[in-house]
């Protein structure tokens, strides 16, 4: 005869607490992941419901951008492509000759800088067709705004020796008074007619 083992049974595992390690594990991830979040373009806008009268501005103040419907820029009249349109935008708002055809300089006491000449009021009108891509429409914008960021850091580096991103608070609100970033919208001329 043989001898059989008595059978032994498989202990069971208490899962009554997976469910709550399960949940805990989920809220950690939660709170520990980042999320990729759209960035936008950051713009000032007016505020809602103001009837502002438009502005009276030299034709030397103003440099006009237009974004036509096949992609190509044109900036002052002229084709453009995008890194030469950052680099005329750049010469637009500094004006550093003093030049009579670009914006006015004038001097300013601010904070930390002293009197500095400003182009105060000047405007960069970028006039966008419907029909070109938002591809196209951010490269522009972000030449436009990239030109404001080089002459920032431009300007931090010369007299702080760092960028402009390492500035404390009240160091960067000088360099913007210095060189403030004014894009405008324009409406394409199909929206004038309506």
């Amino acid at each position: 005869m043989f001898y059989r083992r008595p059978r032994r049974s498989v202990p069971e595992i208490n899962a009554s607490s997976t469910a709550d390690i399960a949940f805990l594990l989920l809220i950690f991830f939660l709170l520990t992941t980042s999320m990729d979040t759209d960035r936008g373009l950051p713009r000032r806008l007016p505020p809602p419901g103001d009837k502002t009268e438009a502005m009276k501005l030299k034709e030397r103040n103003v440099l006009p951008v237009d974004l036509e419907g096949d992609g190509r820029v044109k900036c002052a009249g002229e084709y453009v492509d995008v890194r030469e349109l950052r680099e005329r935008a750049k010469l637009f708002i500094a004006n550093p000759q003093d030049d009579p055809d670009l914006p006015e300089r004038v001097p300013e006491e601010i904070p930390f800088l002293g009197t500095v000449p400003v182009t105060k009021h000047h405007v960069i009108a970028l006039r966008s067709d419907r029909e070109s891509s938002y591809r196209a429409y951010v490269s522009v914008q972000e030449a436009l705004a990239g030109a404001y960021r080089d002459l920032r850091d431009e300007l931090a580096r010369r007299k702080w020796q760092c960028p402009y991103a390492d500035l404390t608070p009240d160091r960067q609100e000088a360099v913007r008074r210095v060189f403030p970033q004014k894009i405008s919208e324009v409406k394409p001329e199909t929206d004038k007619e309506e």
